[in-house]
């Protein structure tokens, strides 16, 4: 009788069912929408409810939300607290700006660039080796990597990363500043021999961090 009665409250009953979806965390993206795609089935038993279908549907329909959690909030919700995708930089396209986050993926694109977004600048020929061997897709992560990896000291007046192959990357800072980073790899050290080259010889124009075990400096 108890397993009955307890089926009942949850299947049953109209008491234990879904009223109302609270949207928390996002920014950009406005409740409506987040509420449109998630189609949450009101009415229905609030134990009967796919999560996992939802969160699905949130992350594969709104690129911009890069992560979200999906809770039954007993006795009549239903809580979507959504964590949207960051960008870190903006790649122009025909007038409008694609939105990359930390992890090189493109999730939206907008009309207007955000303000201290750098720029992402390809100058990879289609037909080059770098093209060929790693593809669009893979050179544009290891640009995003390099911007993730630069010290707080240069990532603040960065105003572009410049992608020419795989192993010529090059961050374009403010002053007519240029940091030759080579490839993405390395980061960790390229950006402590950075942060060490912009203390001792803030006035350079250029910085070489491509072999950081032997960087160089040069213009002033």
């Amino acid at each position: 009788m108890v397993g009955a009665g307890a089926w009942w409250a949850l299947y049953g009953s109209t008491w234990l069912r879904v009223t109302h979806v609270d949207v928390s965390g996002n920014s950009v993206l406005t409740a409506g929408e987040i509420r449109e795609v998630a189609k949450v089935p009101l009415g229905d038993p609030l134990v009967s409810v796919d999560t996992d279908a939802i969160g699905e549907r949130l992350r594969t329909r709104l690129r911009r939300i890069g992560a979200v959690d999906v809770v039954r909030s007993w006795p009549h919700g239903i809580g979507l607290k959504v964590t949207e995708r960051q960008p870190k930089a903006l790649l122009e396209r025909g007038g409008k700006f694609i939105e990359i986050d930390g992890a090189g993926v493109r999730f939206a694109t907008v009309d207007h660039p955000l303000r201290g977004v750098p720029r992402l600048v390809m100058d990879v020929p289609d037909d080059s080796p770098s093209a060929r061997r790693f593809g669009t897709a893979r050179l544009e992560g290891a640009a995003v990597h390099v911007l993730t990896s630069l010290p707080g000291s240069a990532r603040k007046d960065t105003l572009a990363v410049r992608v020419r192959s795989y192993d010529a990357i090059t961050v374009e800072l403010t002053g007519g500043r240029a940091v030759i980073w080579g490839s993405s790899e390395r980061g960790e050290e390229k950006a402590r021999t950075l942060a060490a080259l912009l203390r001792a010889a803030g006035g350079a124009k250029r910085f070489d961090v491509s072999a950081p075990g032997a960087p160089a400096v040069s213009g002033s």
